[in-house]
Formats: structure tokens, C-alpha cells, sequence
């Protein structure tokens, strides 16, 4: 989803100086700034600031100082920035205005929070709270603040509740635009948690306030968001005209990284609906389209997208180099400026990469029914043997990994090899013992996350040497390959094969007993104490 509007930094109330010199040029100031005459702002912001100086009129000052410190965080200028919000706020505690001291610090917050100083960004919101909070409007603003850093951190349920009392600030102050945006985001959240029917109603209501107040920008966010409400409940006509409108707006805006989006939403439609032609034309323009913006979330997004459409269709290989991607560039996102829970993605998009090679692994599986459901059962046994070695999670993913594809390169035996009743001869051996190349020569073009080609390649080694392709001993074995390699002949024995029936789980275990010699006494220790102990359910 498009991410939560961004902090509020620069405050949208207005103070009230009263008349003279000073407080004219902050009104000029002002106009100038919404009109976007930057420069023309600046120039009435420090008039304001030196003749409120001169006339003592100190409030006005500590708006002008304000205002022109957002300016200048607008220009990179940050030192200059911080400096103005400093003087901003020791003038407004000076003279005992603790409205304008929370307006102030709210500034200072929004910085820390663009800097990555989360931890200051969280304490300054809650001072400025403490002092501003009377102000219904600076209290809408900043729960809103303090609802985006929780989200960012995967704090869902508290987010809602900063939201929830951000739209109680907006309602008191009648800031409709406030309003809107407080609607929206509980609408994000409420569809990060999955709440449809809360989701729905927000989007609703942020869609007829936008609509209220002119703010077309915001209709096309509320338009698209909740076109992916819809998609999450099968409404895909409705979720079709939703994001075809907000696409209109945006490209009527030029607001190219929102179209990025909107075309990945059409994407997703147009691929959950079999229409796989305009699903791939759409996902593709995404890409090109937050490429040309430099969005990295959005690029991930689409091209994760695109990786499940393509999985989808059978194309495993270009939907794994996607997945990588994928995860290249959401390596790279920065909560600060993405405003996402990035974990969260990561997990999303681990998620779509072992959708990927279970699927794959079981395309494999589905020309032998004596082997359907190997990799599967192998992927839980060899996890639990690597927990019993103490294995982390990175390495229990590269384990799980690693056994949806280990015997990828199969698909290049022929079928009458694989299902070959009888003994097989010399020659047929010698092709069924090239699958572990061939499965890394198949995944030649995949950089994946983890380190898994080794072990494809691997898992027929043995630790005294008798294994294949390469005839690796001991410790030249990767430990994950020999994790696979013991719970892959487990299973061999313990399922019926086209030339043989299955043996009992004793059975199994004393004929395994008889080749101790091909795995490290660690590993197989670790499977006896584990898979060997009692057969787990497949």
C-alpha cells in the first residue's frame, strides 16, 4: 500500500500576532509559501522575523523563526533549520507560550525523525504533547506523528491508537484536511491488520472529506488504498475502477511514483483475475515507472508482484531473479523516508520465495508419484536437525531453502531414468548422479539471499568421500549439504520408490546405521536426536 502521510513538521495552525508591520509579512509569508513562491516566503519570513524583533512582538517571531526553519529543512539547509527551531523554541518558553514552545518541538521532532534519531524524535513528540496538547490541532498533529513511528516499527495496534486520538484533535480543531489524512491512515493500518471492514469504512471517509475540501492528491491515495481493500476481498471490479481512477488523477498531477503504484495494483487485479497479458504490461510499467523516480519501495513492491505472477504462470527461474531483487532493494529501504515496516516486507517477501520453490519443487515431484511430497517432508526434516545442532534463523532458512530445490536439477534426467522399475545400469547412474550440476547450472542467473547453491550442489557428498559430483571428505562438505543429505536418504528409505517398498522407521534407522561413515558424527547425532528419536508427521 501507498505508505501514511508524512510527518508533520511545519505546524498548520495559525498564530494569531495581531496587527502591525511584523505580522503583515508572516501573513505575505504565508501566502507566498502556499502559492509556492519559495523564495518570495523566505524573503517575508525574515522581514517578519527582524521587525517583530524590533517591535517586541515575540510571538510572531516565534512563528517567522519556525516557519522559516521548515524552509530551510526544505533546502537541505539543516543546520540552519535546527538553529532557527532552537530559537523558536527558547523564544516561546521565554515568554511562557507553551503552545508555540510544542509547535516548535514538533518541528525539532520531525527532524530527528528525517535524521534517524528515532528514539529523540519519540521524546520530543511526547514533550511537545505535554506542552502543546490543549491545542486540538497541534495534538491531532502530533498523535499522527507518533502513529507513523510506531507503524514504522511494526507497532500496529499502537499506530491505530495515535491515529485514533489524532482524529479526536483533527474533529476539535475542524481541520478537515487533518481529518482526511487521520482517516487514511486508519485505513492503512486497519488493512496491515487485516480488519477489511475498519479499512473499508476509513477509506470511505477519507475519500468523501477529501473530496469536501479539493485535496485531489489525497482522493487518488484514498482511491488506490482502498482499491487494495478491495482486492483483499475479491471485489475486483471494484478494485479495477478504484485504482483506474486514481491513476487518472495522478497522471492529471504528473504524480509519477503514485502512478508507480497504481499500476502495480492494476497488475495484482489483472493477475488475480487470469488476465496475465495485462497483469505482466501493468507490473512492468510499475517497475519502470519507480525507477524513474527512484523508489526503491516501490520498485521491490512491483517487481515481488511481478515474481508471483511469473510463478504463477511456470516461469520459476524469472520469478526467482525477481524475488532477489526484491530483496536487494528492500535491503535498502530506510523506514525514515519509506514510512514502512520494513521487517514486515522482508517477511512478506520470504514468504513469496518459498511459495516459489515449493512450488517449483513440487513441478518437479509431479512426474514420479513415488517421490511427490520428498522435498517437503525433507525441508521439515532437515530443519529439525538443524535446530538440534543450534542452527540460527538465518541458517534455518537457508536449510528450508536449500530442500525445496536440492533435487531441481532432475528435471533434466529423463522420465525413463527416474522411473525406471529395475536397477539401473552404469550409464543410467552417471546421469542421475549430473542432477546436483545440472540444479546449480539451472540457477546459474539466481543470486539468492542465501547461500543454497552449495548445497544443491553437495547433497550427494559423503563425509568419507564416497559421494558425488565432486568426491568432497569431511569438513570440504557444507554443513547444510550434509544436513540434506542425511534426512534425503531418511526419507528415500522410509518412502515406497518404484523399485522397492518402504521400510519401517527402525528398519530405516539400522540400515542408515550400516553407512554411519557418510555423514559427520555431529550431524548425525543431531538427526538421531531429532528425526531419528520419533518420525516426525510429514
Amino acid at each position: 500500500m501507498s505508505s501514511e502521510a508524512a510527518p508533520h513538521s511545519a505546524a498548520r495552525s495559525e498564530a494569531s500576532p495581531g496587527p502591525g508591520r511584523a505580522a503583515e509579512s508572516l501573513d505575505k509569508a504565508r501566502g507566498h509559501e502556499r502559492a509556492g513562491s519559495i523564495p518570495e516566503a523566505f524573503d517575508c519570513y525574515r522581514a517578519a522575523v527582524l521587525e517583530a524583533a524590533t517591535a517586541g512582538e515575540r510571538a510572531v517571531e516565534v512563528e517567522a523563526l519556525r516557519r522559516l526553519a521548515v524552509l530551510h529543512h526544505h533546502r537541505n539547509e539543516r543546520d540552519t533549520a535546527r538553529e532557527l527551531s532552537v530559537q523558536s523554541l527558547a523564544i516561546a518558553r521565554e515568554i511562557g507560550n507553551d503552545v508555540l514552545a510544542g509547535e516548535a518541538l514538533n518541528v525539532l521532532a520531525g527532524f530527528a525523525f528525517e535524521s534517524g534519531a528515532m528514539e529523540e524524535a519519540k521524546e520530543r513528540y511526547q514533550e511537545a504533547l505535554r506542552l502543546g496538547g490543549a491545542d486540538p490541532g497541534l495534538r491531532g498533529r502530533i498523535e499522527q506523528n507518533l502513529g507513523i513511528l510506531a507503524n514504522i516499527r511494526g507497532d500496529h495496534a499502537q499506530a491505530m491508537d495515535h491515529y485514533q486520538r489524532a482524529l479526536e484533535g483533527f474533529d476539535a480543531s475542524a481541520d478537515q484536511k487533518g481529518r482526511a489524512i487521520a482517516h487514511h491512515n486508519l485505513g492503512m493500518v486497519s488493512a496491515d491488520r487485516q480488519r477489511w471492514e475498519d479499512a473499508d469504512q476509513h477509506f470511505r471517509r477519507s475519500l468523501e472529506i477529501s473530496r469536501e475540501v479539493g485535496d485531489v492528491h489525497l482522493e487518488g491515495l484514498g482511491l488506490l488504498n482502498h482499491s487494495e481493500v478491495h482486492v483483499a476481498r475479491q471485489r475486483f471490479e471494484e478494485a479495477r475502477a478504484s485504482a483506474e481512477q486514481a491513476l487518472a488523477i495522478f497522471d492529471r498531477l504528473g504524480a509519477r511514483l503514485d502512478k508507480a503504484d497504481a499500476y502495480k495494483v492494476l497488475g495484482v487485479i489483472f493477475r488475480e483475475t487470469g488476465r496475465y497479458t495485462l497483469a505482466e504490461s501493468r507490473l512492468q510499467s510499475a517497475i519502470e515507472q519507480a525507477v524513474s523516480t527512484g523508489s526503491v519501495l516501490s520498485e521491490a513492491e512491483a517487481s515481488r508482484e511481478l515474481a508471483r505472477l511469473y510463478q504463477s504462470t511456470g516461469r520459476n527461474q524469472e520469478a526467482l531473479q525477481l524475488l532477489n531483487a526484491a530483496h536487494r532493494l528492500f535491503s535498502r529501504l530506510d523506514a525514515r523516508v519509506d514510512l514502512v515496516d520494513v521487517a514486515s516486507k522482508t517477511n512478506r517477501l520470504e514468504e513469496a520465495y518459498f511459495t516459489v520453490v515449493r512450488d517449483w519443487g513440487q513441478s518437479i515431484e509431479s512426474a514420479d508419484s513415488y517421490t511427490f511430497g520428498h522435498c517437503e517432508r525433507v525441508a521439515n526434516y532437515a530443519v529439525a536437525v538443524a535446530e538440534a545442532l543450534g542452527a540460527d534463523q538465518g541458517m534455518l532458512t537457508t536449510i528450508r531453502m536449500g530442500a525445496y530445490l536440492h533435487d531441481v536439477g532432475k528435471v533434466r534426467v529423463p522420465h525413463q531414468i527416474l522411473n525406471k522399475p529395475g536397477k539401473l545400469t552404469d550409464d543410467e547412474f552417471a546421469v542421475i548422479k549430473r542432477h546436483p550440476v545440472w540444479g546449480v547450472e539451472l540457477l546459474a542467473s539466481v543470486e539468492f539471499p542465501w547461500d543454497i547453491k552449495p548445497i544443491i550442489r553437495s547433497h550427494h557428498e559423503r563425509n568419507d568421500g564416497g559421494g558425488y559430483p565432486d568426491r568432497l571428505r569431511g569438513d570440504e562438505i557444507p554443513l547444510g549439504a550434509q544436513i540434506i543429505c542425511i534426512v534425503d536418504v531418511y526419507d528415500a528409505l522410509t518412502t515406497t520408490r518404484s523399485y522397492r517398498g518402504a521400510m519401517s522407521h527402525a528398519e530405516a534407522l539400522a540400515r542408515m546405521d550400516e553407512s554411519r561413515a557418510w555423514w559427520r558424527p555431529d550431524v548425525l547425532a543431531a538427526f538421531l536426536r531429532s528425526v531419528g528419536a520419533t518420525p516426525l508427521a510429514a
